[in-house]
Parts: structure tokens; C-alpha cells; sequence
């Protein structure tokens, strides 16, 4: 069976973003929060107390949706189970930002706008690779 141009296009869609998750995730790990504090100090502080786990769960996440998204695109069952890892993951890094940080006191609602776009693209992302799955498209 050959994935239709549509499932390509998603697929490729796919893999964009999450690999603009992974260079986020790689600025974000690696930026000098002693210019970023000049700048945007709240977000600074909340780099510079993020806990290791926290860090190396929203590797994960980044990670496990870059897989997903190329096991997609190679029309591989495995991207299910990448794009859902992924979601859990994108759940308990913005649970710990959110219930963990005063950053929504300190930021507003207004700082929970993209995340809650991460979700739903994470939750759209693997029902998709789920649907493609159930019809036989992914091997």
C-alpha cells in the first residue's frame, strides 16, 4: 500500500516541529541565563532552578517526538508508542513548570498559551500515528 501524498506532507509537517522542539530544547539547555536574565529574568530564574529530571524529561520529549516523527515518515508502527512516550513526557515537563514555579503568578495565563498548543499537537501527533496504524499504513 502506498501512503498517500497527504500522509507525506503530514508526516514531513511532523518531523518540523518536533525538530524545532529539539533546537528549542538545545537553546534553551545551553543559554547564557546571565544575558537572558537582562532581558527576561523570570524565564532566567526558572532555567537556572529547573531540577536535572526536569531537564532530561523534556529530552525526552523532544527525543521521543524526533523518533516518532521519522518512524512516521519510514511508515513504522513504532511512532505510536515515540509519539505517546513524547506527550507523557511534554505532560510532566509542563506539569513541573506550571504546579512546580510561581511562573504562572509571575507571567500570567498568557505564559500557558504554547504550551497548551505542545499538547495538543502531541495528542494530535499520536491519534494520527494511531488512525495510520489501525489502517494498515504503518508496518
Amino acid at each position: 500500500m502506498r501512503a498517500p501524498a497527504s500522509f507525506v506532507i503530514i508526516a514531513v509537517i511532523l518531523l518540523l516541529w518536533n525538530l524545532m522542539g529539539v533546537a528549542a530544547f538545545v537553546m534553551q539547555y545551553g543559554a547564557d541565563l546571565g544575558e537572558l536574565a537582562k532581558t527576561d529574568p523570570d524565564t532566567a530564574r526558572a532555567f537556572a532552578q529547573m531540577p536535572g529530571w526536569a531537564w532530561a524529561v523534556y529530552a525526552v520529549a523532544v527525543g521521543a517526538g524526533t523518533l516518532g516523527a521519522i518512524a512516521l515518515l519510514l511508515r513504522r508502527r513504532v511512532a505510536v508508542p515515540l509519539f505517546l512516550l513524547s506527550l507523557l513526557a511534554v505532560i510532566v515537563q509542563f506539569g513541573h513548570t506550571f504546579l512546580g514555579t510561581d511562573l504562572l503568578a509571575v507571567k500570567g495565563a498568557g505564559a500557558a498559551i504554547f504550551p497548551a498548543v505542545i499538547i495538543l499537537i502531541g495528542i494530535g501527533q499520536w491519534l494520527y500515528a494511531r488512525n495510520q496504524a489501525a489502517k494498515g499504513l504503518l508496518r
